[in-house]
């Protein structure tokens, strides 16, 4: 099986599916900006984070120059729409809610193929490409519920988010190495939307970790270390002059 793009149109393509995640994800700001009953400047502000905050990590860490957010003029004002569709859109909320279930696992998918693919045309290996295709995915997401001071959805609690990610940046990898990138952006995308629908809708998330009780020996090193000091009768009180 040949490629259906050479490797110039598989970057311009993964360039669009970056500049699409940045959209959506400044709409997907613009919402929790809604629900948290934030002002103009709050949409902005939110909807751009959350837009941007992936992609800025992952440039920054791959050390290729000033990150593309600040030197393309289309990313900016890009979350900014997104912002300002949220801001001036009229739906109830469970049409939000559904949309917003929809484009948040379709950005996944955008993100982690953008991300993995500029890692290994930057020459890293699949491993740094998995990575940094998580984190594009992930991290403006995470940088967002943080300045809301909310628990990033990314850290649990949320279904399967980050690893619908490595998930979908190892397909991609995979095909890219077997010459077929095309098949990878494909099925990536559907992947992540199918994956990320049937986890909410199943309920399904990784395992927690279990309750950390102290055994019975280390109670024990706890108490002695609590126990005051108890001199005895015919025990001499120590000399402070000594050496």
């Amino acid at each position: 099986m040949t490629s259906w793009l050479t490797p110039a149109e598989v970057n311009t393509v993964t360039g669009y599916l970056d500049l699409a995640g940045v959209l959506i994800c400044g709409l997907l700001g613009g919402v929790v900006a809604r629900a948290e009953g934030l002002d103009l400047f709050g949409y902005l502000a939110v909807g751009t984070v959350s837009g941007l905050g992936g992609g800025i990590i992952r440039d920054t860490l791959l050390q290729h120059g000033t990150p593309v957010a600040l030197t393309d003029p289309a990313y900016l004002p890009t979350a900014f729409i997104g912002a300002l569709l949220a801001f001036l859109a009229v739906l109830g909320e469970e049409q939000w809610g559904r949309m917003f279930a929809w484009l948040d696992a379709a950005v996944l998918g955008f993100w982690a193929i953008a991300g993995a693919q500029k890692t290994l045309a930057a020459g890293l290996g699949w491993l740094p490409a998995v990575l940094l295709g998580t984190i594009t995915a992930v991290g403006g997401g995470a940088v967002r519920d943080l300045l809301l001071r909310r628990v990033p959805a990314v850290l649990g609690g949320n279904g399967l988010y980050a690893t619908v990610a490595v998930l979908v940046s190892a397909l991609y990898i995979l095909c890219a190495r077997l010459g077929v990138p095309t098949v990878g952006i494909v099925c990536g995308v559907l992947g992540a939307v199918l994956l990320r629908l049937v986890a909410n809708r199943r309920g399904w998330a990784l395992p927690g970790g279990l309750p950390l009780e102290p055994s019975e020996a280390v109670r024990r090193v706890r108490s002695k270390g609590r126990r005051p000091f108890h001199r005895s009768n015919d025990e001499e009180p120590p000399d402070d002059r000594r050496g």
